[in-house]
């Protein structure tokens, strides 16, 4: 695999940073090429701006059109272009961080709305003007993983827990960013009791996490539906005949009969 290891924590001696250190040094003993974006440390900007897009003084700004110009001029600041050459050579995208209110910390966000831009991560359409997303489109043939730590037990992120379901939680990122983008999305690694953690839970976490990468790229994608594959009328409403007693995000899920 090539990797892309993104991860977003602002102290290295934190268990994020540990774990981030671990997972690096096992993909390297398998044979694997790693490359690492790690936010904090580049003191990455997360805040969109004009200057992202040499975007002339005084116009207004509709950041969309700009992203799809400053891409196709070859226009896009260095630090957006830099993100993009190691999204173009990974196969493989890992996501970490913890789960600060129920969300991504906020440079890790902006890092999102940075680099996922029109043009890059989408806007791609086929000889019949179709959009390509979820599921198809630029980003088309990577995977992704999320490692998301969090300070609550693993049942109260369970499907009737009080935190909600984890696949709920990150159902923003898992399909509405990286599957949009046509990435498949394996299930997410939950780093459970992260607040409360001894020697022994961090080496079985650990253990958890050596064994979920080197499954990875065996590992069977989360069942998202495809925009395009027949599932969602004209208006991209999922059919009535599909699921119908389910509504909301699960019904987003093929269901194998």
């Amino acid at each position: 695999m090539k990797v892309l290891w993104l991860t977003a924590h602002p102290e290295p001696r934190s268990l994020n940073g540990s774990l981030h250190r671990d997972g690096v040094r096992f993909l390297e003993e398998q044979g694997h090429e790693i490359r690492s974006s790690d936010l904090y440390a580049m003191k990455f900007n997360p805040v969109v701006t004009a200057d992202d897009f040499s975007h002339a003084e005084g116009e207004r700004l509709i950041v969309g059109h700009a992203a799809q110009e400053a891409v196709r001029q070859g226009a896009l600041a260095p630090d957006i272009t830099a993100e993009h050459e190691k999204l173009s050579w990974a196969d493989t995208l890992i996501v970490q961080f913890p789960l600060w209110w129920y969300g991504m910390p906020a440079i890790l966000k902006g890092w999102f709305d940075r680099v996922f831009v029109g043009g890059f991560a989408f806007g791609v359409h086929d000889a019949q003007g179709r959009q390509l997303r979820y599921g198809e489109g630029a980003l088309a043939g990577k995977r992704a993983m999320v490692v998301v730590s969090a300070g609550a037990r693993e049942a109260s992120l369970g499907p009737r827990g009080i935190n909600g379901a984890l696949d709920d939680l990150l159902f923003p990122l898992q399909h509405g960013t990286l599957w949009y983008a046509g990435i498949d999305v394996v299930p997410p690694l939950l780093v459970h009791g992260a607040d409360r953690m001894d020697a022994a839970a961090y080496a079985c976490h650990a253990n958890a996490l050596r064994v979920r990468l080197k499954d990875l790229p065996h590992t069977e994608p989360l069942p998202f539906r495809h925009q395009n594959g027949g599932d969602y009328d004209e208006d991209l409403v999922l059919r009535p005949e599909l699921s119908p007693h389910i509504t909301g995000l699960p019904a987003h899920y093929r269901i194998e009969s």
